[in-house]
């Protein structure tokens, strides 16, 4: 498990200018989102609930020399989503990169499922993705835009106590295919990014030295992901080398997904 040594601005400019918010980007696959855009130029939203986490990371970026907002706001609620994109797009008159990574992740078992897990999972999960969507779609310009939605290897597979987790993330991909359709002749494009299990202060938690090795093992590639993996796949797809690149999904997984073992 690593915490990269932020680049440097000057290590990139390929979205000077460009405006974008990235949620739930305090730790994590979003902060390493957050950090990689604003070292190639872009001026970044960072968004979480956590407040002092948003603070440090948007304090880490200007210290590397990048731009960034803090944006404490629940985006699973419509109206804060809104805000948060409105709050970017009027402050420097355009926005055109979103990335919905928020999510909160709360395993058991069927029987155990409760209304309020339920409801907490779906908005943070998929309601701030659904928002987020339509946020960005009203603020972007003629020019066009991308949208990123980080979706999960559990998109494709079927988990023991995450029934609602895979449900979600299975529909993270319906949305991104759906709205690809719908928003192309407006040249923004969606697309997402599927992580396999990747280290994070949450995993480090509930995956055990020995669970990881397992884990690894298991992994074509033989690690576990990094958060700086899913990012450099999330800066692809806002970048101008995949302009005709929408609808699609890349698993960052080492090939976990797929492998049979």
């Amino acid at each position: 498990m690593t915490d990269s040594v932020l680049p440097s601005v000057a290590a990139g400019r390929r979205m000077a200018g460009k405006v974008g918010l990235v949620t739930g980007a305090a730790v994590g696959i979003g902060k390493a989102i957050a950090r990689r855009f604003a070292a190639e130029g872009m001026i970044v939203g960072v968004n979480d609930i956590d407040g002092a986490g948003v603070r440090a990371v948007v304090q880490e970026i200007r210290a590397a020399g990048g731009q960034a907002v803090e944006l404490v706001l629940d985006i699973g609620q419509r109206g804060n989503m809104h805000d948060a994109v409105q709050t970017l797009a009027r402050a420097h008159g355009r926005f055109d990169v979103m990335v919905n990574n928020a999510a909160w992740v709360h395993y058991e078992a069927i029987p155990a499922i409760t209304e309020d897990s339920f409801s907490r999972m779906m908005a943070a999960g998929f309601a701030s993705v659904t928002w987020g969507t339509q946020a960005a779609a009203q603020a972007m310009g003629d020019d066009g835009g991308a949208i990123i939605n980080i979706a999960s290897g559990a998109s494709f597979l079927g988990l023991n106590n995450a029934m609602i987790y895979c449900g979600i993330k299975s529909g993270v991909l319906g949305l991104t295919r759906a709205a690809a359709v719908e928003l192309g002749p407006r040249k923004i494009r969606v697309n997402a990014v599927a992580p396999g299990p990747t280290w994070s202060p949450t995993t480090a938690a509930v995956l055990p030295p020995d669970k990881a090795r397992n884990r690894a093992d298991s992994t074509p590639l033989r690690r576990i992901g990094e958060p700086e993996d899913v990012a450099r796949a999330a800066f692809f797809l806002a970048d101008t080398e995949s302009a005709f690149v929408t609808g699609a999904v890349i698993s960052v997984d080492g090939g976990l997904t797929f492998a049979y073992q």
